[in-house]
This record gives structure tokens, C-alpha cells and sequence, in this order.
């Protein structure tokens, strides 16, 4: 098979020298594409600008290596122009701000000279916890306002359930309401203390005890998976909270469910997206910066990362 035609990459993401090498998803895009012959650039998301007419960003060149505290090597810091380049990668962490927001504008505007991955009008208007409301089917009954009786009368309703912030990440601010709690209004006055965004109730899955399997789609298909198990006394699943990862197999529900979402994942420039699924529902549609590669490529081999370039490759021609 003959090598790919070199491409030149950036990635949009938080400082890459930070990064955990073992377990980071951009670090392991990253050093896919070098082993494929692309050049990398990076830069963080307060460093782009539009500057009359032009998309401009202020960044480093790279190299990468596995070598844990000695990983990466910076050409000087320089000014770029992104329509020169092939491919853009939006890879910073959430919180999903205006200052998110306002980056994905500026990255519509290289289009379509500029392969922008995952497509940022669609990563705009699909955050995680906003996707999944076009399939009520397939998703636990789920909430989404900030008004305290809405949230009370479905928390009547539904009995257990989880509240947290709907543009949150990483299982910051989750919290499980039992039937007994009674800090619901203390919750809301302190969300509401912090921001006017709405909060996302869903009633509680107790099947999350056994783990949030975490799905990775390529380009619309189901590559593999993990399950993450929540740690002793927790409820929240995510390897940020301490949550351990584990080999999972894809189930017959998994299939179903990346049937009905994939193909408009793919019509949508969605090349990278992670899923959250409990027991058999859909909870959660990552497509700001999915995680979980380097541990599905450690638990069964698969290198979904080529087949994320491979996407990208036959994408440019």
C-alpha cells in the first residue's frame, strides 16, 4: 500500500507539553500522523485570530516521541496563516464557552480549502450532551432546563437521578439525587451562582455500577470499545474522577445504536466521536475531544487512530 501524501497538520488543543502520554488521545493522533509523514504545528485556542480576512495562528512546530518527561520538541514560536495548512484539528478540552464557541466560527471560515476535524459548525451545534435529544428513543428520560420546579416535578417523577451542568466534562459537577436527598435547591443556587447555562437531569442507571462503556466511532462506524467502572463509592464513571478502564466487547445494543447515529455522524464531518452507553441507553455523543484511544489500542490492538488518518487521508484525496 503506498504512503500517504504528506499533509500539513496543526492541532487546536490545550498545551500538549501537559499532556499524560499513556492515556492522551490528541498525543496519540498526533503521533500517528508523524509516523505517517505529516508535519505537525500546535498552538492553543486564545492564539488564533482573524486578522483582515485572514485566519492566523501563533504556535510551535513539533516532534513527538514516547518518552515520558522528554516527549516533545518545539521548533520557534511563529505566526501561521491556516489555509495553508491540510488539516486542523479541534482537539482543546471542553468547558464548552463562548470562547469554544467563537473558535469553531473562526475554523468555519478555512472551509473548504481546510479539512477541520471534527467539523466545527456540526461540534457547535452537536455538543455531547445536546445530540442525543434527537434520539429520545435510545437515551434514559432526560431534562434539560434551568428552571428549580421543571427539575423538581422530573425529579417527582423519576425518583433517582443524576443532575449536572450540560456543557461540563471529565464527571466535573455530577451529582446522584436519591429520592432521600434533599440538596437539590442548594444545587441549583450554586449552579446558578456560577453561570445562567442550563442543567441536564436524566434519571439514574443503575446499571452504571457495572460500567459506562465508552464506544469509538470512525467516520460514522463502531471501531471498539472500553468499559469504565466507577471506583469504590463513586457513581461518576470517567477516568478523570478516577474511574478504571477496562476490555469490553461491542454488544448487539452498541450496533444498534451506532447504526442509527452514525451515518449522520459521518454526513456531518464527525471523524472522531466517542459514545457513552449504560446498560442498553445512549447517555452522551463526544465529538468536542474524545478520549479512550490509547486504551482501546492497549486492551485489544486496535489502532483506531490509522483508521482516524486513514478517514482523514482518502477525505483530502
Amino acid at each position: 500500500m503506498p504512503a500517504p501524501t504528506p499533509l500539513k497538520v496543526a492541532f487546536q488543543m490545550d498545551p500538549i507539553e501537559g499532556v499524560n502520554i499513556e492515556a492522551d488521545s490528541s498525543f496519540r493522533l498526533a503521533l500517528e500522523a508523524q509516523a505517517r509523514g505529516h508535519s505537525l504545528f500546535t498552538y492553543t485556542p486564545d492564539r488564533i485570530a482573524y486578522v483582515e480576512g485572514r485566519i492566523l495562528a501563533r504556535g510551535r512546530d513539533m516532534e513527538l516521541r514516547r518518552e515520558t518527561g522528554n516527549h516533545v520538541t518545539f521548533g520557534e514560536r511563529r505566526e501561521v496563516d491556516l489555509s495553508e495548512f491540510d488539516v486542523i484539528w479541534l482537539r482543546q478540552d471542553p468547558p464548552f464557552d463562548m470562547s469554544y464557541i467563537t473558535t469553531t466560527h473562526l475554523l468555519d471560515r478555512l472551509s473548504p480549502g481546510v479539512l477541520v476535524v471534527n467539523d466545527p459548525t456540526w461540534v457547535r451545534n452537536w455538543p455531547e450532551k445536546l445530540m442525543v435529544l434527537d434520539f429520545p428513543d435510545l437515551t434514559p428520560p432526560t431534562l434539560v432546563s434551568r428552571d428549580l420546579q421543571t427539575l423538581k416535578d422530573f425529579r417527582r417523577r423519576h425518583g433517582d437521578v443524576i443532575l449536572k451542568p450540560l456543557f461540563g466534562n471529565g464527571g466535573a459537577g455530577v451529582f446522584r439525587l436519591t429520592p432521600e436527598d434533599r440538596n437539590l435547591n442548594s444545587l441549583h443556587e450554586m449552579f446558578s451562582a456560577i453561570n445562567r447555562e442550563p442543567l441536564i437531569m436524566q434519571k439514574f442507571l443503575p446499571d452504571v455500577a457495572k460500567g459506562d462503556k465508552r464506544v469509538i466511532l470512525v467516520d460514522g462506524e463502531p471501531v471498539g470499545a472500553i468499559n469504565r467502572v466507577p471506583a469504590e463509592g463513586e457513581t461518576r464513571s470517567n477516568m478523570h474522577v478516577g474511574g478504571r478502564p477496562e476490555p469490553i466487547g461491542l454488544s448487539d445494543r452498541d450496533r444498534e445504536i451506532c447504526a442509527r447515529i452514525g451515518p449522520r455522524l459521518a454526513e456531518r464531518g464527525q471523524i472522531f466521536v466517542g459514545i457513552d452507553v449504560i446498560g442498553d441507553y445512549l447517555t452522551e455523543i463526544n465529538v468536542t475531544s474524545p478520549t479512550g484511544l490509547q486504551e482501546l489500542e492497549r486492551f485489544d490492538g486496535t489502532n483506531a487512530s490509522a483508521m482516524i488518518w486513514e478517514a482523514i487521508e482518502k477525505r483530502r484525496g
